[in-house]
């Protein structure tokens, strides 16, 4: 008999229910969220000859503990938190509590078989790292060019630095003379104002040369787990990189179709009666849906196919934005199969 053991994963603690094909709970307990609190769980679970381990998607916290099952041997599956909800509401008692959620992941993953497997981290693990960081640092950098944008139109009116200025080395060391000179006034605001500009310019040099570094980590590992990808119009290593982070493992999707509900690029039927039509969908992985989003304008601009595809859409009376999710759909299915072309030939490389 297949015991499932959901798994309610916090920062301190890790409480698991141990329940019967039906759902029916068995057993609980509650150990440390640390390597010595694993070792306790496995010997209580020892008990269950035959098992499998529910554990809730959340892997900022469930990450080690993953991975101390794995290397065991244990089997893991990983429940998205919606079904868990769904599960909890489904029962009649009251309240919330470890064991409640616990109780109510091991039923959700009876209810659905065909939740992913979990995996140990590989080099997709490197790549959402280092695509998180730099996105950090241009975000900083981002709200520092801002702020001092207003603070050198206080200085001078008429410097008007070009929009990706700051991008550049030549153009800040520039600037950062002219705020030493205005540093140096007799007028204690200017001198103030110029002081304050530099620091914030010296700040963006430095996140300048940070984003630089990332970029030259990011690509050997992209070449390295994604190559194919980069075939593709509109996609390049940071790119790559961020799918391939927020992706994981591409085998984790059965087909394409269910890849496109988790980007969010496929069509929600709103039918009723004899009126059928689709409308957009909102959900899914919104920064991967922004991210298929930025190829799609790029081919749209640079790519004929998908100029030929968006033209041919609108000649059969869709509208334009209506056009564009078409040509998503495309990019999300051209990505699906690059990503498995790419993982098959690393499996029979490592073969």
């Amino acid at each position: 008999m297949m015991i499932t053991l959901g798994v309610d994963a916090h920062k301190a603690t890790h409480t698991i229910v141990a329940v019967d094909p039906n759902g029916k709970q068995l057993s609980t307990t509650t150990v440390q969220a640390t390597p010595s609190g694993h070792l306790t769980v496995l010997r209580w679970a020892s008990q269950f000859l035959s098992r499998c381990w529910a554990i809730e998607d959340c892997r900022p916290v469930t990450r080690r503990l993953e991975k101390d099952l794995l290397a065991v041997g244990e089997t893991a599956v990983r429940v998205p938190p919606k079904l868990m909800a769904q599960a909890r509401s489904s029962v009649r008692t009251c309240g919330k509590s470890d064991p409640i959620d616990a109780l109510a992941i091991a039923r959700a993953a009876l209810r659905h078989d065909d939740l992913p497997r979990a995996r140990l981290d590989g080099n997709e693990r490197i790549c959402r790292l280092l695509t998180e960081q730099r996105n950090a640092l241009v975000t900083e950098r981002t709200r520092l060019v801002n702020r001092l944008r207003w603070r050198l139109h206080e200085l001078d009116p008429t410097l008007r630095p070009p929009v990706a200025a700051f991008n550049r080395t030549k153009h800040v060391t520039a600037i950062i003379r002219q705020a030493n000179g205005w540093s140096q006034s007799f007028d204690p605001i200017t001198a103030c104002q110029g002081h304050i500009a530099v620091t914030e310019l010296e700040r963006i040099s430095q996140l300048n040369n940070q984003i630089v570094s990332y970029d030259r980590q990011i690509d050997p590992v992209v070449a390295a787990v994604c190559p194919q990808l980069l075939t593709i119009v509109g996609i390049g290593p940071i790119t790559a990189a961020a799918i391939v982070g927020h992706i994981g493992n591409i085998d984790r999707f059965q087909t394409e179709n269910k890849f496109a509900a988790l980007v969010g690029t496929a069509p929600i039927p709103v039918s009723s009666g004899n009126h059928h039509r689709m409308r957009l969908n909102p959900g899914g992985d919104r920064y991967l849906n922004s991210v298929i989003h930025r190829i799609a304008i790029t081919q749209l601009a640079h790519h004929q196919p998908a100029k030929n595809l968006v033209t041919s859409a609108m000649t059969r009376g869709k509208s334009k934005k209506e056009a564009i999710r078409i040509l998503k759909r495309h990019i999300t299915r051209a990505i699906y199969k690059t990503l498995q072309h790419d993982q098959t030939h690393q499996q029979q490389a490592a073969a």
